[in-house]
């Protein structure tokens, strides 16, 4: 018997997510305002020992990780380890981003010793990514796109009846700030397209030309993480996103022609990130989840796109909306899972197949810029 909790860490919320493997009851489920979580860290811990007093000692707590760090416990996870998977300027801590909750949250996690907390990897920790595919990448999918991962290739075992280990899909997940993508092959991730490194999002405009990436840091005073959540769909389409709801946003486009523009940049944004990992896999499904993917009306947009480009490619891929027993987001469920396979219970095997245990490295090991600048970089953003 394994009681496992995750915690996914989004934009708009923190969600948690908690079973028991033996009797199938859900322990917990529920979801916390982000700007709580920023203002006190420390409702999340008080949380989960919430839990553990009323359920017994949770045997692993997937802990949220950020960029991620290689798969260890919260206890064993070094300072510098910790900055690296939050990593922001001094600027962007004065200003007390969201980010910098998180980062006190881990801290509190890993001082917490009554709670059996792991901080899990990024996709970029992982062997099973080839190293050319991290070239100058820092973004290839956060921890938290594994969950997502996790629980996809948990939904595609359960509906074909094949070891995790055969699984080959592209997951998407398409959030408030940002879209990101990862291809699985053979149980494994291979690649991603994700948040500030693949195509617009509704915040954010993914990856940044380079000219404009130059423009920017001679035009800004301070050139600060917020400009990552900028330029997306909803900017395309001249709405403020925080006071149109993707619900909304959708329902829009169906009605204002500019609105249209960036809904269309949206839509053919995924498209183009589940091409970009074609090469790396040969998906048997699509799975799509995030906030998005719960709107009937853009989930059907997105697998009618889908399904035009691959019919004119003369092929075709099932597109599944990703299910999940919480109410909370799927990658909660997702990194719940991975809690319980980390406790050695019913999910070990998916565990084992994704490698997580040989994650290793940091998340700037792959940019290759001369030894100096990339000194200069670690200096300024982590020390």
């Amino acid at each position: 018997m394994v009681k496992a909790v995750g915690i996914d860490s989004g934009t708009k919320s923190m969600d948690v997510f908690g079973f028991d493997d033996e009797t199938g009851e859900i322990i917990v489920d529920t979801a916390v305002d982000r700007n709580r979580v920023t203002e006190n860290p420390a409702i999340i811990v008080n949380l989960l020992r919430e839990i553990q007093r009323e359920h017994g000692k949770i045997d692993a707590i997937v802990g949220p990780s950020g960029y991620g760090t290689p798969l260890k416990p919260a206890r064993e996870v070094t300072d510098e380890e910790i900055a690296l998977a939050t990593f922001i300027t001094e600027a962007d801590v004065r200003r007390r981003l969201k980010i910098v909750g998180l980062r006190e949250l881990m801290l509190l996690l890993r001082e917490a010793k009554d709670l059996n907390v792991y901080f899990t990897p990024g996709v970029i920790h992982l062997p099973t990514v080839p190293g050319w595919r991290k070239a100058n990448r820092i973004d290839l999918g956060t921890a938290d796109k594994v969950f997502t991962v996790a629980l996809a290739m948990v939904r595609e075992a359960e509906r074909k009846g094949i070891p995790y280990s055969q699984t080959n899909l592209i997951a998407v997940e398409v959030g408030f700030a940002y879209t990101s993508a990862m291809a699985v092959k053979n149980g494994q991730i291979v690649d991603g397209m994700a948040g500030t490194a693949g195509f617009p999002g509704y915040l954010g405009m993914g990856f940044m030309d380079g000219e404009l990436a130059y423009a920017l840091a001679n035009a800004l005073d301070d050139f600060g993480k917020l400009v990552l959540f900028q330029g997306g769909a909803a900017y395309v389409a001249g709405v403020n996103p925080f006071a149109v709801s993707p619900e909304e946003f959708v329902k829009l486009a169906r009605e204002d022609e500019m609105v249209r523009e960036g809904y269309n940049a949206m839509v053919e944004a995924i498209v183009k990130d589940v091409f970009t990992l074609l090469p790396s896999t040969k998906p048997e499904a699509i799975y799509l989840s995030g906030r998005f993917s719960r709107i009937p009306g853009f989930f059907n947009d997105v697998r009618n796109a889908l399904e035009r480009v691959f019919e004119s490619y003369g092929f075709s891929i099932e597109v599944i909306k990703l299910e999940s027993r919480a109410r909370a987001k799927e990658a909660a469920e997702g990194s719940a899972i991975m809690a319980n396979g980390i406790a050695g219970g019913k999910y070990k095997d998916l565990v084992e197949a994704l490698r997580l245990k040989e994650s290793s490295g940091s998340i700037f090991d792959w940019v290759n810029l001369k030894e100096r600048d990339k000194l200069k970089i670690f200096e300024e953003l982590i020390l």
